[in-house]
């Protein structure tokens, strides 16, 4: 069954469509690849659906554990390589601001992080930094 239905617009620009859901979003090439960059170019979507997979795995693992998350964000750096044109590093920041975290609780949070689905479909070549702000 398909997932999600794309559309070329115009101008480097597309519509994705989630078929599930009905939502869409619009991507723009970036403005360092002849784009206008007004929306989230499709590494920025990479580098986004690798920090909300791993926020989510977390959310699982704080919900199972009976610890919580909510107001947690990330922040999320995006680092471009050329010869090939790739995202080479990506850098997820997660800032945890409104509960402590008992060493265990940390220790999920960390190894939930690492075995979200999106890092593990990620090629090996690409670096993931992840920076825990407790």
């Amino acid at each position: 069954m398909i997932t999600i239905k794309t559309q070329y617009l115009n101008e480097l620009r597309t519509e994705a469509k989630h078929l599930y859901s009905g939502k869409t979003l619009i991507t723009d090439a970036p403005i360092d690849n002849k784009g206008k960059g007004e929306f989230f170019s499709p590494t920025d979507l990479l580098a986004t659906a690798l920090g909300s997979c791993m926020l989510t795995i977390i959310g699982i693992a704080a919900q199972n554990h009976n610890f919580n998350i909510d107001g947690t964000e990330v922040n999320i750096t995006k680092i471009m390589e050329s010869n090939p044109r790739r995202v080479g590093e990506i850098i997820i920041e997660f800032i945890f601001t409104e509960h402590k975290y008992s060493a265990k609780e940390q220790q999920i949070i960390k190894i939930s992080a690492q075995n979200c689905p999106v890092a593990k479909s990620l090629h090996s070549d690409l670096k993931q930094t992840l920076i825990f702000n407790f």
